[in-house]
């Protein structure tokens, strides 16, 4: 039974779901005599073509196409990955939505719309869940371009009830015609703290209407739920959705609770009774995330498991758990279970699980870089009490490992997936004097772009934020990075360090998080991009950096170039051009932080690759020199702010070809200042004016491209940078 007190389930307590039993069955094996298959009619998922045929199942067969519904989805897990945690809990309450409402004229939003895996197989592409050949089909989220189903690509959090307070607004205004009926948004799995949840909250009051906001509550976000409507809302549960104050009352609501969030039956009941209703309502579903895994079966245990059919006593896979409602104010969801090895509760493995064939393989770039940034910074706590890390989203994602946040107590601050106040809190944190470090991924704080420009950088706050998964990546296109440059190095006031090594990267963050009036501290904000794929591959196999080795001089070397800019043949002096930062600045920290790096000198060719596309520099150069006799210059800028003018000048005596390169959008991005500069300070010699060739990104949106086709599209290999620089011969 429910506890009247704390988060929701002591740990003696049951989960309580329509014909769930006590047993101890595991699901992490699913024979094939339990998982559905897209060829065998016997099993009622692969007959769903669309929601009518969930319409016309008997009542006695939802639950049973639930169990195969959460069979799918632990089998998809291990063999491709995904968003599995969220969507084992929204097995009954998606089913019961398309057992209940008409889609598409009855239009479903979904938010985080990662929670949207049942609600395809529902409509239409259940193939692309049970058949291996077909895994590829559907993207992790909703998007129109797969099904008349899907309202919106939606790949992050909190808009659902904004949008559909536009769908239902547009509804009211055109009447009968408009085609469109009950209009429903889905919110959960942590999006409600979200800023513009909020204010969707407060507009669909005003608006009235029909409108159905169904709350997914799982107690979990990303991570933990932190946040002071989380103990509300945990009273709410608590009293069976009776206790004040109720937060969706204060907006000026309807309300309803369903406790048997994962009951298909008690789900069924209540979207029937709003269902058509004239005013806003909240459903808000009590759910528990990841049901179905059983949370104590290790990758050992698979290996080793028996392959009998295993005999399910719950209806639908869904067993009692006792990892819910921990005793402290919970911090840490106390599951350190990697990302293969997720169960069910408060668990946040399970909020992404990589597929079994990623056993055993190293930590991608995020992780890699993110521990070693949360430990060089761990030892600062205790002399500085002003140091904060602060997370709005994906902290284990991004290396913030539960043994981090755990030592680091009040040290490290997890917002929710809140960005714009993480980074407005981390302006106010600086201003008092404190050193705040924002941590999250490039796509997530495209959403705080009006707290960067004002909050922050106005402000000139000493915010550090670290930037994961920036540029090019297989991502889906809600979740790409190669925008990241155009957006942060074009703040003023802002800073944007592109480190590509391990030494730089920490020597960055060392500079960035100085503390305040220390002679090498920076005066206002510094982002860091986070090195990516291709500079940890480097680091790994140095025979990737043949120029270097990866072996580079501690201090940049833009002197061992002569300074050749003159009055006298036509230039312009450096503390001119240097753009905002003075050339007096510029070397007045014994660092010389933002002066460029010359890791070769050549002629003919200057080579400046930027950040994760230096690598592809240096490869290019030694190519150049095999098969064409020719020594380029390579250059690592470090940074993407300003442009080294001192360098720039000197490319003019002996190269007749400037390459940049860089791995981000290429209109409105870091190249286009090269070739600007040149444009601008046009010599009347001619010949000390070199060509500049751009290497980059097209100013689009791709979706599940992996990274070496998309290399490929923006001519980013060796053989298409050398045959464009040979070209030009």
């Amino acid at each position: 039974m429910r506890s009247a007190s704390g988060n929701g389930f002591d740990s003696s307590d049951s989960f309580a779901v329509s014909g769930a039993a006590e047993g101890t069955t595991r699901l992490h094996d699913i024979p094939p005599s339990i998982t559905p298959s897209h060829g065998d009619d016997s099993h009622l998922l692969s007959r769903i073509a669309s929601p009518a045929d969930v319409k016309a199942l008997a009542p006695n067969e939802l639950a049973e196409l639930c169990r195969e519904i959460r069979a799918t989805l632990l089998a998809y897990g291990h063999q491709h990955g995904g968003h599995i945690g969220s969507n084992l809990g929204m097995v009954e309450a998606t089913v019961a939505l398309h057992r209940v409402f008409d889609s598409p004229r009855d239009r479903i939003v979904f938010d985080v719309s990662h929670q949207s895996y049942v609600h395809k197989m529902l409509t239409g592409r259940a193939a692309a869940y049970l058949d291996p050949d077909r895994f590829s089909e559907v993207t992790g989220f909703t998007n129109p371009d797969e099904s008349k189903h899907d309202q919106f690509v939606l790949g992050h959090t909190g808009t659902s009830i904004s949008l559909a307070c536009g769908l239902a607004k547009t509804r009211d205004m055109e009447g009968p015609n408009s085609g469109i009926g009950n209009v429903i948004a889905v919110i959960g799995d942590g999006s409600l703290s979200s800023g513009v949840a909020f204010e969707g909250l407060n507009n669909a009051a005003e608006q009235g209407g029909n409108l159905i906001i169904v709350f997914n509550d799982n107690e979990m976000s990303i991570a933990g739920d932190f946040g002071g409507m989380y103990g509300p809302l945990a009273r709410l549960r608590a009293s069976g959705g009776t206790a004040q104050p109720n937060l969706f009352n204060a907006f000026g609501l309807d309300y309803r609770y369903v406790e048997a969030g994962n009951d298909v039956s008690a789900l069924v009941a209540a979207f029937e009774e709003v269902r058509d209703i004239d005013h806003p309502v909240v459903v808000h579903i009590h759910t528990l995330k990841g049901a179905g895994y059983d949370g104590e079966e290790t990758h050992a245990d698979r290996q080793t498991a028996s392959a009998s059919p295993v005999s399910f006593d719950s209806p639908t896979g869904v067993h009692p758990t006792d990892n819910v409602n921990h005793s402290e104010p919970w911090h840490s969801d106390h599951c350190n279970l990697s990302d293969h090895e997720p169960h069910e509760g408060q668990c946040e493995a399970s909020h992404w699980q990589n597929p079994d064939a990623a056993i055993g393989k190293p930590d991608d770039p995020r992780k890699h870089y993110g521990k070693m940034a949360m430990a060089a910074l761990e030892p600062r706590f205790a002399a500085e009490p002003g140091l904060v890390v602060i997370s709005p989203a994906t902290p284990g994602s991004n290396g913030i490992t539960h043994e981090f946040r755990e030592r680091a107590g009040a040290h490290y601050v997890d917002t929710g997936i809140t960005e714009s106040h993480a980074v407005a809190y981390a302006a106010g944190i600086a201003r008092a004097g404190g050193t705040p470090v924002v941590a999250t991924t490039a796509s997530f704080f495209q959403r705080a772009y009006d707290q960067f420009f004002q909050e922050m950088s106005l402000n000139r706050s000493r915010v550090t934020v670290l930037d994961f998964l920036g540029g090019l990546s297989g991502s889906d296109n809600t979740h790409s990075g190669a925008y990241d440059v155009t957006m942060f190095s074009n703040i003023p006031g802002a800073t944007m360090l592109v480190p590509t090594s391990a030494r730089d990267y920490l020597a960055d963050l060392a500079w960035a998080t100085a503390p305040a009036g220390s002679a090498d501290a920076p005066a206002g904000p510094v982002v860091i991009r986070v090195p990516g794929e291709a500079i940890l591959a480097a680091e790994r196999d140095a025979t990737l950096l043949p120029v270097t080795g990866g072996q580079i001089a501690d201090r940049p070397q833009s002197a061992s170039l002569p300074a050749s800019a003159s009055s006298a043949s036509g230039g312009i002096s450096a503390a001119t051009v240097r753009g905002t930062v003075s050339v007096t600045a510029q070397h007045a920290g014994a660092r010389h932080m933002l002066d460029w790096r010359v890791n070769q000198t050549g002629s003919q060719v200057a080579i400046i690759g930027l950040g994760n596309a230096y690598p592809l520099a240096e490869q290019t150069a030694a190519a150049l020199s095999d098969d064409y006799g020719i020594t380029a210059t390579v250059i690592d800028p470090r940074q993407c702010t300003s442009l080294d003018s001192d360098v720039l000048e000197s490319l003019r005596d002996g190269h007749q070809q400037v390459i940049t390169l860089e791995d981000g959008q290429l209109e409105g991005g870091w190249g286009e200042k090269v070739t600007a500069y040149y444009a601008n300070h046009h010599v009347s010699d001619g010949s000390r004016n070199p060509r500049v060739l751009n290497f980059g990104a097209a100013k689009e949106f791709t979706d599940r491209v992996s990274l070496g086709e998309l290399n490929e599209r923006y001519g980013l290999t060796v053989e298409q940078v050398t045959e464009a620089i040979t070209r030009c011969f």
